[in-house]
């Protein structure tokens, strides 16, 4: 018996891309409100599962929203190079979403 599931198994979309040249920011959306409230309720998402994940300070985080209407979880982080700057890897930032996938998130 499982004891937590995973963000990836929940979310009907986890996604990242570019906000402007020097953010990236990031999609978690559920298929329903249940789903939805139950991720927002358990604490397995958020500006401190980041920072973690993602190994930034919370200075970076220039949102981070709880989007009832969508059902979403959405933040944006600070690059630390512009896209397409020299030593920049995802000029799109739609590879930086991967670590999320992996976030326990308990049973209910």
């Amino acid at each position: 018996m499982h004891e937590h599931t995973t963000l990836g198994e929940l979310a009907k979309t986890v996604r990242s891309k570019n906000a402007g040249t020097d953010r990236i920011t990031f999609d978690v959306i559920f298929s329903d409100q249940q789903t939805y409230d139950h991720v927002r309720q358990s604490g397995a998402l958020t500006r401190e599962t980041v920072c973690g994940l993602f190994g930034v300070e919370d200075d970076r985080i220039t949102d981070f929203v709880e989007f009832d209407p969508a059902f979403a979880i959405k933040f944006t982080l600070k690059r630390l190079a512009p896209s397409g700057g020299p030593g920049e890897s995802d000029v799109f930032g739609c590879q930086q979403y991967p670590p999320l996938l992996s976030i326990p998130v308990p049973q209910p």
